[in-house]
Order: structure tokens, then sequence, then C-alpha cells
């Protein structure tokens, strides 16, 4: 780690994960400085928050609109999360992170799927992704790869989005990676990401790591 390394949120909650693997994962992403917390961590964060952070990857699942639950925490998370969404801070949403929040409009803007919530999937998959962006900084150069992956059905991404990354696998959403220019930050949506098998493909690896930078507005 050095002071120029991208200070990252890594925000998880309300869904099972490889604790190990997956803090292993972004201590070996280069550049990339990542803190792993809960999303109650996240927006309880006495000395900042999301203030403390160059960009905020999002790896939860959280489906009750923020401000509703009722909980201790809630209204901590709310606040957070609207602050957040309007602020210059990049945003990445990670696996299931697209599918969060089905009824809240501010995760529709930040994610670009009209529709999310419940939907078909198929864990240790074989998918080939197709980049489709040779000019965007995230996807610069790259080939198409094979990676292990969970995908999801039934999700159709909105208009709106520059779209990165496709696959053709017959049972799976088509778009896997695309970005959203918000009014005052940048988000980057990456449909993959489900397990290890994943995140020790050095082509997911390489894509996190620029979606991250880029995000920072630092690639």
């Amino acid at each position: 780690m050095t002071n120029s390394d991208i200070k990252t949120a890594v925000v998880t909650g309300n869904h099972e994960y490889d604790v190990l693997n997956f803090q292993r994962l972004f201590r070996e992403l280069p550049g990339i400085d990542g803190y792993v917390q809960s999303l109650e961590d996240f927006a309880t964060d006495p000395l900042g928050g999301w203030n403390r952070y160059d960009a905020v990857v999002f790896f939860n699942y959280h489906q009750e609109t923020p401000g509703t639950v009722g909980s201790e925490l809630d209204d901590a998370v709310s606040n957070s999360l609207n602050q957040l969404a309007s602020a210059e801070t990049g945003i990445v949403l990670l696996h299931h992170a697209i599918l969060c929040y089905p009824q809240w409009d501010v995760w529709e803007d930040l994610s670009g799927i009209p529709t999310r919530g419940s939907t078909g999937s198929a864990t240790d998959q074989t998918l080939r992704i197709d980049p489709t962006h040779a000019d965007h900084p995230i996807t610069s150069g790259l080939a198409s790869w094979d990676m292990i992956d969970e995908y999801y059905a039934g999700v159709e991404v909105g208009d709106g989005n520059n779209i990165l990354l496709t696959t053709k696998h017959p049972e799976s959403m088509k778009i896997i990676g695309w970005t959203r220019d918000r009014t005052s930050g940048r988000t980057f949506c990456f449909q993959s990401g489900h397990d290890d098998q994943t995140w020790t493909n050095p082509t997911f690896r390489t894509v996190l790591e620029r979606g991250v930078r880029w995000v920072a507005g630092q690639l």
C-alpha cells in the first residue's frame, strides 16, 4: 500500500460470501486499498463514512428500501446512501449488488436496471465474456475470455448505459458490464463476481481494478 493507492470501501451485507477469499481479492488488487465492511458499519462510521473514500464498491444484497425498515440504524443507512448517490465519490456495483433495493429509485438510477429483485440464476457456469467497447479505459485492449461464474437470467439493463461487456450464454442476462455517468460522479456495474472461481480469474481482476480506478477518476 502506498499513499497513492485508491482508498476503497467494500460494502457487504444480507448475502453470504467466502469472507477469506473475498478479502484476499481486495488485498491483492494492485493500487486498490480496500476496506471490507458491513453496510451498517459503513453508514455509522463516526469519522466520516463515505467521505473517507475515493471509491465505494457495493457487494451487498439488501432488498428493503432504506428509510422504511424501522430498525435502529435504518435512518443512518438511508442518509448515508442518499448522500453518497449525489456525491462525487465513484461507485461500483458488483455482482448481486446490481439487484439491491428493487423498490428504490435511487438504486435504479445507480444500477440502470428498472426492474430488480428476484431473478433466475445458476452457479458454476462457464461464461464467455466479450468486450464491446475497445476505446473505454476499463476494457481497452481486452480480448474475449472464459470464466466460471454465476449468471442472472431475466434481468434487463435499461437505456442510457454505456455497454462494455456482454455474453452470449443462452440463459444469462446479455449485458455483463456497463457504466453510468451520474450528475456528480461515475458508476460502474459489473454482474460478475460470485465466488473465488471468478475472483481468481486474471481478466476479472483486471476489469474490477480498472473499474475502481475509473470511477475514482484515476483512469
